[in-house]
Parts: C-alpha cells; structure tokens; sequence
C-alpha cells in the first residue's frame, strides 16, 4: 500500500486551507497553482499563488519542496536523519519608492513573522520604459524544514499570510 510522504502530507493540508479560504469563506482568488515532480534532480515542488478577494494589487504564493535527499531519508528511513520540506512565501508587489517602501515592508515583515524567516527584496522593471514602478518579488524562506509535526500551526501560519497580503496592499 502506498504510505504518503511528509511532503504528501504537508501540501493536502496546504490545499485544504487554502481552498477552503478560496470556495468556502471566499476571502481569497487562487490565481495558480503548481505541483511539480521535476525529473532531471528529483525533487518535489508545490506551489499555490492567491491574491485577497477585495485587494487584489499583492498576490502571495506558498511554496512547499522536498529534495531527493529529503525524500529518500524519508522513504528508506536512513536511521539519524530527520526528513522534512522547504518552506517559502513569496510576495509581489508593485512600488514607487524603493528606499521607503522597502524599509516599510521589511519593518511591517519583521513585525508579522519575526525572526523565524530569511527575508529578501528583489526589484525589477521594463527596461525601455520609465522606471518609475519597480515590482518587488518579496521572499519569506523559513530557517529549518518542517514536517508532519507542523500540521497544527498551518492554519495560523496561513492567517500570517493574510494578514501580511493585508498590509502590503496598505502600503
């Protein structure tokens, strides 16, 4: 019989929550979504991007990945070692001003996920046409792995997302 992966696990609890927010109490817009088996390293990804159902300018994507190691520790049970996924957020958004709004979003980021996270900006725009919007690609990556332990605090850690789209369409 088949026995699920941490990684099984962890992205059916992520899509519960998620589409629940997106069917049910349609607080959300799922925009897309990825699950991707990739061949050439063997690695698993999960990936579902939403925007808030008012406020739709900041889209969020949570991103969920187990490496071959990580899977094959997990399904060999390789004695002393302790299988789990990757976790990242990532954020985009369009600004104006970079120095200000990025300070603001880095100080409102720190205040919502403390320092748990690994936070990086990265801007981009249109080469040929005035550089007066830049989107900012906004990475929350999470220190250590998570696995099955971490199902209670998916819901709280979704709320955390919110409440950072929330702001981040603020400022």
């Amino acid at each position: 019989m088949y026995d699920p992966t941490i990684f099984d696990n962890l992205k059916v609890a992520f899509e519960n929550q998620v589409y629940d927010l997106d069917n049910l109490n349609r607080k959300i817009n799922i925009v897309n979504r990825i699950d991707r088996m990739d061949f050439s390293i063997i690695k698993r990804d999960f990936a579902i991007e939403f925007t808030m159902a008012e406020q739709q300018d900041v889209t969020a994507e949570i991103c969920l990945e187990a490496s071959l190691e990580e899977l094959a520790a997990e399904i060999l049970e390789e004695q002393g070692k302790n299988p789990g996924c990757s976790l990242r957020i990532r954020f985009k958004k369009l600004i104006q001003n970079v120095t200000k709004d990025c300070l603001q979003i880095e100080k409102s980021l720190i205040g919502i996920w403390g320092s748990d996270f690994k936070l990086t900006q990265t801007l981009s725009f249109v080469y040929g046409k005035e550089a007066s919007t830049f989107l900012d690609n906004i990475e929350l990556s999470y220190h250590h792995k998570i696995n099955e332990d971490h199902m209670g605090d998916i819901a709280d850690f979704i709320d955390q997302v919110l409440e950072t789209l929330k702001i981040l369409n603020e400022i």
